[in-house]
């Protein structure tokens, strides 16, 4: 058996001091003994222990003035008082102190070894919850985690517009957290409390958007044997959430700019508009811009949209939270899960910030999990984390963009001799799918698209 933890052993008896110190090192703790409580004190000091077994009469001074030294440290250490002189009301005098707990001599050596075993396991479990308590009270806004100077900047952009009543755009790639932000501008609003409705835009066939949106009367189309309601009546008085905005048809488009200039809908083979008032808030992965100037987003759409806009920023430009995101992660999964794994090595962490996250922050999250599950050590180390985290770096990004610069692409039909924008378009997908053996979802995740779109431009 093999333990990472550390025991000061404070007793006077000298056989009975290397006798425990044997024992405990060898179930495989490690152990600094002393003979009185000055020079444990010391000890404490200098190197603060996971458990403290303390004999409760010393020369000098009782076991228990150890206890206000041990109160000071953080984390705290567990104690173990023993003595000789065992009674009920020293006991209880060692308890109230703030012992964990207390045993007489004569020792029974097995007793002894499976007392240390529980307070070693409750020390841990006790630091977990506290570390996980922490990381949910501290580092969370609505439920997005970040300290860095950009995630800062969005927290203070949401408390600005949450309380405006225009359409908001949310941009940012695939794994950033669009849908936390979307649930945060809610939460934060006066329509906190009311309905709040995500609906995928690249997930409803185009024939049934039009229904689905803004309802249909009886009989409006085959199988409409009775009135429904549209998702924006569902959504009354609160937030519709459109998410992958990009994938809606242009049709579509159009009837959506209607209904946010006027506040009305036209439910499908009605002949009345209903008046609605609900927030939309439009979630995308594409550059629109780039879109409305392929004529695949209306332009007028975007610019009555993106009166308040927000661009979430990738995991790779936000510094140490990729750090606090992996330890978050870690001790959700330690909850869960019922683990006690301590934390990341040095050189895991090294790794996790030296990777570029295309997938961004559900990539990390994900790649915690795995870690976490296959992790058979106190830390998370390397070995534990993705072979392509471990073997691909930001530095890696940065070289394979100067190769693919430096490498001439045969050209095209363009007459200057250089490929048009369609054939390095399609020449990238290919090279994206062939690094991903094919994986069309990672694909979609790396170019920053929905799956939807990457078919239809293979298509």
């Amino acid at each position: 058996m093999s333990h990472d933890e550390y025991i000061l052993l404070v007793e006077d008896d000298s056989g009975l001091r290397e006798l425990l110190q044997e024992e405990l090192e060898a179930e495989g703790y490690r152990v600094t003994a002393c003979a009185d409580a000055e020079t444990a004190l010391d000890a404490l000091q200098s190197h603060p222990p996971d458990l403290l077994i303390s004999d409760l009469r010393l020369p000098g001074a009782n076991g228990l003035s150890l206890l206000p030294a041990i109160e000071e440290l953080t984390p705290r250490p567990a104690v173990l008082i023993i003595t000789a002189f065992g009674s009920v009301q020293e006991a209880v005098e060692s308890l109230k102190a703030g012992a964990d707990d207390f045993l007489t001599k004569p020792l029974e050596m097995d007793h002894f070894l499976l007392n240390v075993t529980r307070l070693m396991e409750n020390r841990r479990l006790r630091s977990e919850v506290q570390r996980y308590r922490s990381l949910l009270a501290v580092e969370q806004f609505h439920g997005i985690i970040g300290h860095s100077p950009a995630m800062q900047q969005l927290f203070h952009q949401i408390r600005q517009i949450a309380g405006a009543e225009g359409p908001v755009l949310i941009q940012g790639e695939s794994g950033t957290g669009k849908e936390l932000v979307a649930r945060a501008l809610h939460e934060q609003s006066p329509r906190k409390g009311k309905p709040y409705l995500v609906v995928n835009c690249g997930g409803i066939p185009g024939e049934l958007m039009e229904s689905e949106f803004f309802g249909h009367a009886a009989g409006a189309f085959t199988g409409a044997r009775n009135q429904r309601a549209g998702l924006f009546q569902q959504a009354a008085g609160g937030t519709l959430v459109l998410d992958e905005l990009g994938e809606m048809p242009l049709a579509l488009q159009a009837k959506l700019l209607r209904a946010l200039q006027d506040g009305r809908v036209r439910p499908v083979g009605s002949d009345h508009e209903i008046q609605v008032d609900v927030r939309v808030i439009g979630a995308t992965n594409r550059n629109l811009t780039e879109a409305v100037a392929d004529g695949s987003f209306r332009e007028d759409l975007y610019y009555r949209l993106e009166t308040f806009g927000l661009q979430i920023p990738p995991l790779r430009a936000r510094g140490d939270d990729v750090q606090r995101l992996a330890e978050f992660f870690l001790a959700r999964f330690n909850a869960r899960q019922d683990r006690g794994i301590q934390g990341f090595s040095d050189d895991a962490l090294a790794v996790l910030a030296n990777y570029s996250f295309p997938g961004n922050v559900r990539e990390l999250q994900n790649a915690v999990e795995r870690a976490a599950t296959f992790c058979d050590s106190p830390l998370i180390e390397p070995r534990h984390l993705p072979e392509r985290i471990r073997e691909h770096t930001k530095g890696d990004d940065e070289q394979a963009g100067i190769s693919m610069a430096s490498t001439p692409i045969p050209a095209g039909d363009s007459p200057a001799g250089m490929p048009d924008l369609e054939t390095v378009q399609r020449q990238y997908i290919h090279q994206v799918l062939k690094a991903t053996n094919g994986n069309k979802r990672r694909a979609a995740d790396i170019l920053g698209i929905t799956r939807r779109t990457l078919y239809r431009w293979l298509e």
